[in-house]
């Protein structure tokens, strides 16, 4: 498969053994959620909730539906994120991954919904959450039941703020319009993946709004690190081991056996969780 920033042609399998990372330039390829879980979470930890809800059709938009279908069959989800809890290194966590495969990881009412659970989740068990944003921004197609999900999620991620339970962003390529104008920016740490597009209206957009020429780099990883919208630029290879580090310094150790102790018996009483 050839690398669209080098040009370099690698086999697939040599890609995915290098965490879909180009071997030649670092050039990161868009990745799924279920091989993000693999090389994030502990072996066997990950736990999906919310598994089943899918978005219908609430101002009856032609041809929604076989949109839908066809999205879910092509990422083989049932909408752009999933759900769930893990551990990483032990730590007991709420992982939200989005997939930018799925209608261009647009939020809708269902992807609304299952980011603000999981940040509820995290309130709920006093977990970290951890949320993996990629998306073109709202979800059009579902008018201002999409637009609604922006405040939901910001509701959300300033409940987490004031339980004084951390929320870690990780920005991939692109992370823009609504999603970025919502929770993704609310994040304690806001980490992001090399070179990825993040903003709200688009370059060209912006260009043909303006009049101006864009400066090199506009709205990359890069340049919103200096601009100080991004506070760390993490390859996949490294960010197992940065969240290792992240919840070393905001969970302390005897935070962190409580966690586990807590989450043990919400899974043993099967009463009271987010289903």
């Amino acid at each position: 498969m050839p690398c669209p920033s080098c040009g370099t042609e690698s086999s697939a399998a040599a890609v995915e053994a290098n965490l879909a990372v180009c071997p030649e330039c670092g050039h990161h390829f868009r990745m799924e959620p279920a091989a993000r879980i693999r090389y994030i979470a502990d072996e066997g930890s990950f736990s999906e909730f919310c598994r089943n809800m899918k978005s219908k059709n609430p101002i009856d938009m032609e041809g929604y539906e076989d949109k839908l279908t066809e999205a879910r069959k092509k990422a083989n989800l049932s909408d752009a994120v999933v759900t769930g809890t893990c551990t990483i290194e032990g730590t007991p966590v709420v992982l939200a991954l989005m997939s930018f495969s799925f209608m261009g990881g647009s939020m809708g009412s269902v992807v609304g919904e299952k980011i603000a659970r999981a940040m509820l989740k995290g309130v709920e068990t006093r977990s970290p959450v951890i949320i993996y944003a990629t998306s073109g921004g709202a979800r059009m197609q579902e008018g201002i039941f999409s637009l609604m999900q922006m405040a939901k999620t910001a509701s959300a991620a300033a409940e987490l703020d004031r339980a004084g339970i951390p929320l870690f962003m990780v920005l991939c390529d692109p992370t823009t319009g609504g999603v970025t104008a919502s929770f993704a920016m609310l994040g304690d740490v806001t980490i992001a993946e090399p070179k990825a597009l993040i903003g709200f209206a688009g370059p060209r957009v912006i260009e043909g709004t303006i009049k101006q020429t864009l400066p090199e780099g506009f709205q990359r990883a890069e340049f919103q690190q200096d601009k100080g919208f991004v506070d760390i630029i993490c390859p996949r290879s490294e960010q197992r081991a940065l969240f290792v580090s992240l919840l070393k310094a905001h969970c302390p150790v005897s935070w962190r056996t409580s966690l586990a102790a807590t989450n043990a018996a919400l899974e043993e009483s099967a009463a009271g969780g987010l289903k």
